[in-house]
């Protein structure tokens, strides 16, 4: 556990030593004994203004900061109190009570010498009279030091306190830069300002009313319309506007508090023993409302990268900065002007980049349909990056940081062409991947390896196509991206093409052999024709035979003829015999043709084995002439044995006309 930081009453830390600032080395020790963070407020104003009544309030007390009524100042240098935060546990509350400043006309006086010196360039701060310098420095230490800054002033806002405020802030801004440990590297010009104190202005004895345009106003708007620069370019205005537009930049964080006159001026002598009883009631309540916004909205100091300052880290800024002081190294006025305006502007300059940056990411979608649209989007986010720059610009000679600016723009407009060109190809790429990956699929099952597979491929690939340019938002390097995809597929597309050709070569091949088997089949069915026909008239050449030996038969039987008769048959059987004969050697042909159309079918068959499509097909046309040859050869079995079937009954007919015949004889015999 942190130990517990007794200090009954208030401590010099810094005094000043025959014209030099000096800390005060028991002041120091007590700090360094300090491990918790801790929270620095420091107050800075005239001379009998009431800032030691304001802290000894901070601390809880009523005595402690010494409180005097007289002309004659009494707090010398700075008074350092170190308390436990109200608060904030395991926080330290140092107050630091500052020397009252000397005559604000006199303060003024040499601000404006100072401003005239600045363009003369003949003379520097230090220069000042002993006072004024005192003031200065006091001033300056209190700023660097504090985490929040209380400037005490009377009454009401002025030009006098705008233009005082004003120069110590840029003496205290330069002295930062050049002597402050916690700025060492510093690279964000943004961080500059983070660290500065925030800033509580605090109005004594106001005697104004709370108002602007017939409107009631608070006492932080007061603050603000007092700071808001008047618009306008003449040299009378950027001189009232300069001071505000530098505590507006300093002082990011900015809080005004009005306190009435406490009590009759008689009793302020008495200010320390009266009681709140004893007081104006508002003024007691301002007083509260004062005391409660320093404990509640106070910070730890804190360095660069958001390191909390302890004890013994605030020792280190003390020495650091009053042996900085004590050196020479407060700038005079011009030299503080410059730096704080390049912080300034470095700060502008980063904050319409993050503008910028903020501005494409929320309304560019990459990539865009075309380049002109990233061009309307950059153009539109550059005039209001350049519009935040003007803004919180400060003293940007001759245009060196919009320059520079406009540098670092051009830079992430090419930034963000080359991000839209590889959105676009990658977005691209995804996408033709997408569309075309079922046609790989049937590439590579071989869907087109077959005649015609090419014509069928190419229109694929065109409907595909098709459907690619439909698709929205592919960017700038869709048609490039679409042509490389199909260059890479220039062989695939080759292959197909030749296998098409080859496959086509094949068809007419197969299909010259279609028209020879087609003229065989003719020869062949032309034939059969013939066959039949020869049977047909065989046939009926064979009834008109039977008929005449049926007739004959009659006449035989008739005019009794026998033997002549039989002569008639055997010669008429003879004949169909011969005829039979006839019959049987046609047969044969035909089974001679049957099996050099099989051998020829067979050759046809061996040519049609490489598609098995025709194979198929050669074979239904094999089975069905084989069927038919099958069918004419049981035909021809079925006529052969109706005619052997017809010779044993004309067989039979013979021998019962020889049986007749006998009979015949052996009648004419009998008769005889």
């Amino acid at each position: 556990m942190a130990p517990v930081i007794h200090m009954p009453e208030p401590l010099c830390l810094v005094k000043n030593t025959n014209g030099r600032l000096v800390a005060n080395p028991k002041a120091l020790t007590i700090l360094s004994a300090i491990t918790q963070p801790v929270v620095v407020v420091a107050i800075v104003g005239l001379c009998r203004t009431g800032k030691s009544y304001l802290m000894n309030r901070l601390a809880g007390k009523s005595k402690g900061f010494s409180i005097r009524s007289t002309v004659q100042p009494h707090t010398k240098g700075i008074w350092m109190w170190c308390v436990p935060h109200p608060k904030k546990p395991d926080h330290t509350l140092v107050l630091l009570d500052t020397e009252g400043l000397g005559d604000v006309e006199k303060l003024n006086a040499g601000c404006q010498r100072e401003v005239a010196r600045l363009k003369a360039r003949s003379r520097c701060a230090q220069c000042e009279s002993g006072d004024k310098k005192n003031d200065t420095q006091i001033f300056v230490l209190a700023l660097l030091l504090s985490s929040t800054f209380v400037y005490n002033t009377m009454n009401k806002i002025d030009q006098r306190d705008i233009d005082l405020l004003h120069y110590v802030t840029e003496l205290s801004g330069l002295l930062r830069t050049v002597s402050s440990p916690d700025l060492d590297g510093i690279e964000d010009a943004a961080d500059f300002v983070s660290i500065c104190p925030d800033l509580v202005w605090t109005l004594r004895d106001f005697y104004l009313d709370l108002e602007a345009h017939g409107q009631l106003i608070t006492a932080d708007e007061y603050l603000e319309n007092s700071l808001r620069p008047k618009q306008g370019t003449d040299q009378g205005l950027q001189n009232f506007n300069l001071p505000r537009l530098c505590i507006q930049k300093f002082f990011t964080v900015k809080k005004c508090f009005i306190f009435y006159l406490p009590t009759l001026r008689k009793k302020l002598a008495q200010l320390e023993t009266l009681r709140d009883d004893d007081l104006d009631p508002e003024f007691v309540q301002q007083v509260a409302d004062f005391c409660s916004y320093i404990f509640s909205h106070s910070n730890a100091k804190t360095l660069l990268g958001g390191i909390k300052v302890n004890g013994s880290r605030l020792e280190s800024l003390v020495l650091t900065y009053v042996n900085a002081i004590s050196s020479g190294d407060l700038p005079c006025m011009e030299d503080a002007v410059l730096a704080l305006a390049e912080i300034k502007n470095l700060a502008a300059v980063q904050k319409a980049i993050a503008h910028y940056d903020q501005q494409m990411f929320q309304k560019v979608q990459l990539p865009t349909e075309t380049l002109q649209e990233l061009q309307d989007l950059h153009r539109a986010s550059e005039r209001e990056a350049i519009e935040v720059f003007m803004k919180n610009s400060f003293k940007d000679v001759d245009q060196g940081f919009q320059k520079k600016l406009e540098t670092l723009l051009e830079a992430r407009q090419d930034d963000f062409h080359k991000r839209n060109s590889e959105a676009s190809l990658d977005r691209c790429s995804a996408l033709l991947q997408d569309i075309f990956h079922p046609l790989e699929g049937d590439v590579k099952r071989g869907i087109y390896l077959t005649a015609g597979g090419h014509r069928l491929y190419v229109q694929k690939t065109e409907e595909l196509k098709a459907k690619y340019y439909q698709e929205p938002r592919k960017g700038i390097q869709a048609e490039e991206a679409l042509q490389k995809y199909l260059q890479s597929k220039e062989s695939v597309r080759d292959r197909i093409l030749q296998t098409d050709l080859a496959l086509i070569e094949r068809e007419k091949e197969m299909e010259e052999a279609h028209v020879k088997a087609e003229v065989l089949k003719a020869e062949e069915q032309r034939m059969w024709v013939a066959v039949l026909r020869q049977y047909q008239q065989m046939m009926e050449q064979r009834q008109r035979i039977l008929q005449e030996q049926v007739r004959q038969m009659e006449r035989n039987r008739m005019f009794q003829h026998p033997l002549q008769q039989r002569a008639l048959d055997l010669r008429h059987h003879c004949q169909i015999l011969w005829k039979i004969t006839e019959e049987l050697e046609i047969c044969m042909k035909i089974n001679e043709f049957l099996r050099v159309a099989e051998k020829t079918l067979a050759e046809e068959k061996a040519k049609r084995e490489s598609s098995e499509k025709e194979k198929k097909l050669h074979e239904q046309k094999v089975k069905k002439l084989l069927k038919k040859c099958e069918n004419l050869t049981r035909a021809f079995m079925e006529f052969k044995a109706k005619m052997t079937e017809e010779i044993r009954v004309r067989e039979s007919l013979l021998k019962e006309m020889n049986e007749r015949i006998k009979m015949l004889k052996a009648f004419g015999g009998a008769t005889e």
